[in-house]
């Protein structure tokens, strides 16, 4: 059982991207593992334009062998793990909610207690300025 506070980080390499939501890596003993990325939550139904954008973007800011840092916020089922990921010191998880291609998971959000602010102040601009999936109304915004 994972201590609250505790601070687990993993060194990984990106392998590919499986959907706007997650990631596969290849750990630092060459295990390749399933990364749900944390606190947020990206368009997951099939022919939905924006959940292809999101995962397009995903590809686009994480390559194949990319070096990447997880900060672990949960284990879930199936020895898949949830996390914040990180290249070149900015989290993935929050390029995703300031593009518009995803928005905050608030059920979650208490794993991500260091940036909690900044993804909730990133999906606010995004919502104001009507990026990615801001453009249609149906998401939960002020309609006129």
């Amino acid at each position: 059982m994972m201590e609250l506070l505790e601070l687990i980080l993993v060194l990984a390499t990106v392998v590919g991207v499986a959907d706007g939501n997650t990631i596969l890596v290849k750990d630092n003993v060459g295990q390749t593992i399933p990364i749900r990325l944390a606190c947020i939550k990206a368009p997951e139904a099939t022919g939905q334009p924006y959940r292809l954008a999101a995962t397009q973007r995903l590809k686009q800011l994480l390559p194949p062998q990319t070096p990447v840092v997880i900060r672990s916020t949960e284990e879930l089922k199936n020895d898949r793990m949830a996390g914040e990921v990180f290249v070149d010191n900015r989290s993935v998880n929050l390029l995703l909610v300031e593009s518009g291609n995803a928005v905050v998971d608030r059920e979650t959000l208490q794993n991500c207690y260091e940036s909690k602010t900044q993804f909730l102040i990133a999906e606010a601009n995004a919502k104001n300025k009507r990026l990615g999936l801001w453009q249609q109304s149906k998401v939960k915004s002020n309609s006129r």
